[in-house]
């Protein structure tokens, strides 16, 4: 039987656009968890380069990759200041009706 051999996909190598960036962080958004938004906003970061990101954000590079990393707990405070630094918006709009159990 014949070896597979598997390479580590990054989601950073394919946010080349800001579209691409900005469906990623919604698709990640309408999960609901975040820790998966943290992620997403690290995976934005690196594809955008986290040096310039974190200098942008008035942060340290270090503590901002530790900070959106999939363990990390940023202060809400910190995200907004990333989300800024990567040119992006939150915006709020209703929730889709939920349907009665």
């Amino acid at each position: 039987m014949a070896k597979t051999t598997t390479t580590l996909w990054d989601p950073a190598d394919h946010l080349n656009t800001e579209e691409d960036m900005v469906a990623y962080l919604e698709a990640a958004l309408e999960e609901a968890d975040p820790a998966l938004v943290a992620a997403a906003l690290g995976d934005i970061a690196r594809a955008k380069g986290m040096t310039q990101v974190a200098r942008d954000a008035g942060l340290g590079r270090e503590s901002l990759y530790k900070a959106l990393s999939p363990s990390g707990n940023p202060e809400f405070a910190t995200i907004l200041k990333v989300i800024s630094a990567l040119g992006l918006q939150l915006h709020a709009s209703p929730a889709a009706a939920r349907s009665a159990l």
